[in-house]
C-alpha cells in the first residue's frame, strides 16, 4: 500500500504509472464480525459499545467484476447506518449480505463471515472493472452509497425504486472505511478540487440524502419562500438541509438541542431558531402516550417566529420522538418528508391533523445518481460546504463511532483512511480560500 499511497501523495503520477501499481493481496479494514452479532444481547442500544464491535484488520483483496472498480480509500466518514451496524440493530447486516450472495455468481462474494462497512470514500481509482468507460486510473474521486442492478425495469425512472437497490457498505460488503474500497463504477463522481480528503468525504450520504429529501421533485419539491421546520438542523444532515433551504430561497426553522448549534445555524445564515434545551419539549407524557399540548406549544413557537404562518415542509428524521409533532405544525396542505428513525422507527401520529388537513408524508430515502451528481456538483461549485466538524484515523473508528451513536458531535465526523494527516488533497487552493470560512464553520474555526 505505501506505493500507492507515495503515487497519490506526489500529486503528479500518470495514469499509465496507475495501471501499473501492484495491488496488495489483502488490505487493512474496518469489519463487523459474523460469529460476534448477540454480543450485545440484553443491553440498551444507547450501552451498545461500538468500540467492541468494529475491528480494523487485514483482509483479502475481493475479485473485481464488470462495472466495479478499486478505489484506494484517502478518507471516509461515519454515517449512522454504521452505527446501526456495530451494534447489530435493528437487524445484523449479515442477512443483507446473504441475500445479496445468492442473487449471481458476481454477488457471492459478498457473503463473508466479516463485513467492510462504511458508505462515504474520497480518494483515487486503482482499477476499473470490464465495460467501464467514464473512470480510469488516477482519477481523484467521491463516491455515492446507491448500489444498484438495475436489470429490473422499474428502477430506470428512479434507481431508488429498482427492486435490488442497496446501500453500499451497509447491505454490501466492501465499504468505504478502509484502505480499498470495491464499489460499482456508477457509484463514482469527481473529487471537488477545493477540498482536502476528509472534507471531500464527507458530505456523500448526507449530503445527497438532504437533496433528494428536500428539493427534488422525488421528495419535498422545497420552492423559494417555503417554511421549511428542520429537526437536527447543524447536524450531519439537517445541516446540509438547512443550506438547502436557504440555497434555494426557503426559510429554515431551525430546531437544535443547545446554544452552540444555534450559533453554528445562525453562522450559516439561519434566523430562526429553536433550542429545544430552552424550550423543554416533552412531546411524550410516557412510553405509550404523546402530549398534543406540547404539539400546540411547539405549533405556537412556529408561528411566533414566521411571523404568523406554519411550516410548508417538515424536514424528518429523528423518527418515533418527533412525528407526532411534525404532522401536527405542518400547514395544511403541507409535507413531512421523512428519512431514517434515529430515535426509533415506529412512528404514531393523530390521523386527523393529515387526512382533515390535507397534508403529505413522504418517504424519502437516499438518493438516485442523478440527485447524488446534483448534490456533489453544488458542493464542487462552492454553493454547499462540508459540514465536517472532527476527524479520526483508522485506528480510532470505534471511538469515531460511539461519539455518533451518543450524538457527541457536531456535523459530520470523518475519518482518515490512507491519508496520513489531514489537510492533504487541495487542487484548487485559489477556489478554497474564498469559502474557507464557511469549510470550517462545524469546526469551529
Amino acid at each position: 500500500m505505501q506505493k500507492i499511497l507515495d503515487a497519490i501523495l506526489a500529486g503528479d503520477t500518470s495514469p499509465d504509472d496507475y495501471a501499473h501499481l501492484d495491488l496488495p493481496d489483502s488490505y487493512r479494514a474496518v469489519t463487523v464480525h459474523k460469529d460476534e452479532v448477540d454480543m450485545f444481547e440484553g443491553l440498551e442500544s444507547w450501552d451498545k459499545d461500538p468500540r467492541r464491535s468494529l475491528h480494523v484488520e487485514d483482509v483479502p483483496l475481493p475479485e473485481l467484476g464488470p462495472g466495479e472498480a478499486y478505489v484506494a480509500v484517502m478518507a471516509s466518514a461515519i454515517n449512522y447506518n454504521t452505527v446501526w451496524t456495530s451494534i447489530f440493530e435493528p437487524v445484523t447486516t449479515f442477512g443483507f449480505l446473504e441475500r445479496y450472495g445468492r442473487m449471481s455468481p458476481l454477488t457471492a462474494k459478498h457473503d463473508l463471515p466479516y463485513h467492510v462497512v462504511g458508505s462515504d470514500l474520497s480518494g483515487v481509482v486503482l482499477k476499473a472493472g470490464a465495460g467501464v468507460h467514464s473512470w480510469k486510473p488516477g482519477d481523484e474521486v467521491v463516491a455515492h452509497c446507491l448500489s444498484v442492478e438495475l436489470e429490473s425495469p422499474d428502477g430506470h425512472n428512479d434507481t431508488m425504486l429498482d427492486p435490488e437497490q442497496r446501500i453500499w457498505g451497509f447491505e454490501t460488503n466492501f465499504g468505504g472505511l478502509a484502505h480499498i474500497a470495491l464499489v460499482k463504477s456508477n457509484q463514482l463522481m469527481p473529487k471537488p478540487a477545493h477540498l482536502t480528503w476528509e472534507e471531500a468525504a464527507s458530505p456523500g450520504l448526507v449530503n445527497s440524502t438532504a437533496y433528494r429529501q428536500l428539493v427534488s421533485r422525488n421528495g419535498a419539491g422545497m420552492k423559494q419562500g417555503d417554511n421549511v421546520l428542520i429537526w437536527g438542523a447543524s447536524g450531519g444532515l439537517g445541516g446540509f438541509a438547512t443550506q438547502y433551504a436557504l440555497n434555494g430561497g426557503a426559510t429554515p426553522v431551525c430546531v437544535v438541542s443547545n446554544e452552540e448549534k444555534a450559533q453554528v445555524c445562525r453562522s450559516m445564515g439561519a434566523e430562526l431558531i429553536i433550542n429545544r434545551s430552552e424550550e423543554g419539549w416533552k412531546f411524550w407524557k410516557d412510553e405509550h402516550n404523546q402530549d398534543p399540548r406540547e404539539w400546540r406549544r411547539l405549533g405556537a413557537k412556529i408561528r411566533e417566529l414566521t411571523g404568523g404562518e406554519d411550516v410548508d415542509i417538515v424536514f424528518e428524521h429523528p423518527g418515533r420522538e418527533t412525528f407526532g409533532a411534525s404532522v401536527f405544525a405542518a400547514r395544511k396542505g403541507g409535507t413531512i418528508v421523512t428519512c431514517a428513525s434515529t430515535s426509533g422507527y415506529m412512528h404514531q401520529y393523530d390521523n386527523r391533523y393529515l387526512w382533515m388537513n390535507l397534508k403529505r408524508i413522504v418517504g424519502s430515502h437516499f438518493a438516485n445518481y442523478r440527485e447524488s451528481w446534483e448534490a456533489n456538483r453544488l458542493i464542487a461549485k462552492g454553493m454547499i460546504h462540508p459540514t465536517l466538524s472532527r476527524t479520526y484515523t483508522l485506528d480510532e473508528v470505534g471511538q469515531a463511532a460511539l461519539d455518533v451513536h451518543h450524538n457527541l458531535h457536531q456535523g459530520k465526523v470523518g475519518v482518515l483512511c490512507l491519508a496520513p494527516e489531514e489537510g492533504l488533497g487541495v487542487r484548487n487552493h485559489e477556489m478554497r480560500e474564498q469559502h474557507l470560512s464557511a469549510i470550517n464553520r462545524f469546526r469551529g474555526v
